[in-house]
């Protein structure tokens, strides 16, 4: 998964598929036009052109969003291409002959038109985003806010669909923001062991404790194209004056 725009580290992955003849999907929905820097392929390749097969999300709030639900797979693979197309459309490759069961998630024509007329955008779009991470990036690099900034490894552009920091008082952090006027968002506040839909498989509190971790600190800070620095400076300012306050009464 390239989590929150930013890819993950693919030729490790590709060489363990390789060696155990594994199939890898890649999961793009929050990295359109995001890129990874291939030291097998001497090359940056795109988020989505690596794997098997990718799939991208297109709902309304990605870096590159439909009007409504919309989605898409890629491949280079021609024969899984047609089976995605058949289980698009009920099974079927002809009208009324269902080879497969399928579903009816066909991207309508109005969602298509809407994505290909913002797609000449999502890159300037997307330096946008960087430039706006770089902004949070220079505030919050004296440490006064007492959080930490997302790690961008050097072989990776992420597209930051969202600017995620970490905190150990979060919660806490998350209201003093609400209380400022300040929206922000915990994406996703359960990791999936704990989740009610894998109960079956056993696992409890402490299995994995780093993502356990992790989904107790996370908290996203507003991002998106046309996030003025001086909005920036003001949700900064904000973390700044919490990590004061808690500092005082400690």
């Amino acid at each position: 998964m390239h989590l929150y725009g930013q890819t993950a580290d693919m030729d490790p992955i590709l060489e363990l598929a390789d060696e155990y003849d594994l199939i890898v999907i890649e999961d793009a929905c929050q990295a359109h036009g995001a890129e990874y820097l291939s030291r097998k392929d001497g090359r940056w390749r795109k988020a989505g052109s690596m794997g098997h097969a990718a799939v991208f999300s297109f709902y309304p709030g990605k870096n590159l969003g439909a009007c409504g639900e919309a989605g898409a797979i890629t491949t280079h693979d021609e024969g899984l291409a047609e089976h995605c197309r058949k289980l698009r459309d009920h099974g079927q490759a002809k009208k009324y002959f269902h080879a497969v069961e399928g579903y009816n998630g066909r991207l309508d024509a109005v969602q298509a038109g809407i994505l290909r007329s913002k797609l000449r955008y999502l890159a300037k779009w997307n330096e946008q985003r960087r430039e706006c991470a770089r902004v949070y990036d220079e505030l919050l690099a004296d440490g006064a806010a007492a959080v930490t900034v997302p790690h961008v490894p050097a072989w990776s552009k992420p597209v930051y669909h969202l600017y995620v920091v970490r905190t150990g008082s979060r919660d806490d952090l998350q209201r003093h923001l609400a209380d400022a006027g300040i929206g922000t968002g915990i994406h996703y506040p359960v990791p999936l062991h704990l989740q009610l839909a894998y109960a079956r498989s056993g696992w409890n509190r402490g299995d994995f404790p780093v993502s356990e971790e992790a989904a107790a600190e996370i908290l996203s800070l507003p991002m998106f194209p046309g996030l003025c620095p001086g909005s920036q400076r003001r949700v900064v300012d904000a973390i700044s004056a919490f990590a004061s306050l808690r500092s005082a009464t400690r």
